[in-house]
């Protein structure tokens, strides 16, 4: 974006200020900001030019020439815009009804609409709702696992290199709402569904053909996982992993469902 160079900044070293109305010195003729206007402020050794040999140094008056003032001021007070000199009254363009008001206000409507522009286009970027919801429960799986670590019911003969810990969402309907368990990365999730099912107490008929069967649910989407597929696959993959301390259901499915609609219920 272009920016608008309006205005000049102080010449006194070490100050530099942007002075939209700048003053320039009768003597030396170079620009300075409202505190630094006087020779005495910025050191000026110069005796101006409209100065007679009679006259003091502080006797050279600038007159306003906004129509109908008399005032007058001792420095040089310039519009940048029309470049006319006015008292301290009349030196914003407002003040002075400037003739180059009108002709600036395009170019700052012309900026503001481009402002506008990318505002309203990162307004209408659609939201990415599945990288933020991953990230999230990333995180929050790495804040749990510490707890579930201390928690966690499970084979006490694994290593702890091979262990992978859950905080398991029983079905609706039962006494316990969820237990923290961890299971082996190497196993399927086959045999996460029968582990899970003996330390929670949950009948488990998936051996019987007409009878619902316990399945995991993804704790996200609530999608079934497939029971050859390994949690280590899952810890792996690049859309909707399973984490670390993360969380896991596990409901009672009829054999053609493929998930659950509403996991935010397990949760409440």
């Amino acid at each position: 974006m272009a920016e608008l160079e309006i205005g000049q900044h102080c010449d006194v070293e070490n100050c530099g200020q942007l002075d939209f109305l700048p003053f320039v010195c009768d003597g030396c003729s170079r620009v300075f900001c409202l505190t630094h206007r006087s020779r005495d402020s910025h050191g000026c050794i110069k005796v101006p030019t409209s100065v007679s040999g009679g006259e003091s140094e502080g006797s050279s008056q600038y007159p306003c020439t906004y129509q109908g003032c008399s005032g007058k001021e001792l420095v040089q007070v310039l519009c940048p815009f029309c470049e006319k000199h006015f008292c301290f009254r009349h030196r914003h363009q407002s003040d002075h009804e400037c003739e180059k008001l009108e002709a600036l206000k395009p170019r700052m409507s012309a900026t503001q609409q481009l402002v506008k522009e990318i505002v309203d286009s990162k307004k209408s970027a659609p939201p990415s709702k599945v990288r933020r919801g991953a990230k999230n429960a990333e995180t929050a799986a790495k804040v749990a696992l510490m707890k579930l670590k201390l928690h966690a019911v499970g084979d006490k003969s694994l290593p702890q290199s091979e262990r992978v810990y859950f905080q398991v969402y029983l079905p609706q309907g039962g006494k316990e709402k969820s237990k923290p368990m961890f299971f082996c990365k190497k196993w399927s999730i086959g045999k996460v569904v029968d582990y899970a099912a003996t330390l929670a107490s949950l009948k488990n008929d998936n051996n019987k053909a007409a009878a619902k069967k316990l399945r995991v649910c993804h704790a996200e989407t609530g999608e079934t996982l497939p029971l050859d597929s390994t949690i280590e696959v899952w810890l792996s993959s690049s859309e909707n992993p399973l984490y670390n301390g993360g969380k896991i259901i596990i409901e009672y499915l009829d054999n053609e469902c493929n998930g659950i609609e509403d996991t935010n219920s397990y949760f409440i």
